[in-house]
């Protein structure tokens, strides 16, 4: 898809034109080809490039993502909120690095078949670097959003093969909200800085304003 095309599509989008499942333009990875998007809902099928693709429920797919995409949602934000009203910001920081990991993994344990984390281009936590499709769709949707869509209903999904097995990709961008500012924003405490430094000392993920986006969750499920 050529950038004036994207760019007519983005338009009619924002127009609020009832545009649905354009196409992102991602070029594929490793020979992965590349699947259409809703970038208002996620949650209708996607145009296909091939007939692999063509009996996937991928509507039962994103709601199954987007569930569990609450639940580790809620997970993380029960834990954080706890420890900043207990302890404050600073104290967060840690419980955040000890309980992130032990999230992930319970959701993962009870996930079905699904693999969930979240990634994003300016890392705290180096171990959630992004592979070279996630780079592409947050960079997508960084575009996205400077051209002004609503961070909170950026979502990608894609069928990509992997190894010549299917493997349903669903991502959902992190919008930053004002909590996320004590320890992301632009204007952090002395505690919480010295506290970062300590315990991510590559930190790159601060500096954001409300409406950015912060990362994505990324979700993988294989279909074969």
């Amino acid at each position: 898809m050529t950038n004036g095309i994207s760019k007519l599509l983005l338009a009619l989008i924002l127009a609020g034109g009832g545009v649905t499942g354009i196409g992102l333009g991602l070029k594929a990875q490793a020979g992965l080809k590349a699947r259409a998007v809703d970038m208002a809902t996620a949650s209708k099928p996607a145009e296909t490039a091939g007939s692999d693709s063509q009996s996937v429920d991928q509507a039962k797919l994103v709601g199954e993502a987007k569930a569990l995409i609450k639940q580790f949602a809620g997970k993380l934000k029960g834990e954080l909120v706890a420890a900043m009203k207990a302890d404050g910001p600073a104290a967060a920081v840690g419980v955040c690095q000890a309980a992130a990991p032990t999230v992930t993994e319970e959701v993962n344990a009870n996930a079905k078949g699904w693999k969930i984390g979240r990634t994003a281009l300016k890392l705290r936590n180096p171990e959630n670097k992004p592979d070279a499709f996630e780079l592409k769709v947050l960079q997508e949707f960084e575009k996205q959003r400077a051209n002004g869509a609503d961070p909170k209903k950026l979502a990608y999904k894609e069928i990509v093969n992997v190894d010549g097995k299917r493997v349903f990709r669903f991502m959902k961008a992190i919008p930053t909200g004002k909590v996320c500012l004590n320890c992301h924003g632009t204007e952090i405490k002395d505690d919480v800085r010295a506290q970062l430094k300590d315990l991510y000392p590559e930190d790159q993920a601060t500096g954001f304003k409300i409406g950015d986006i912060r990362g994505a969750f990324t979700l993988s499920r294989p279909l074969d």
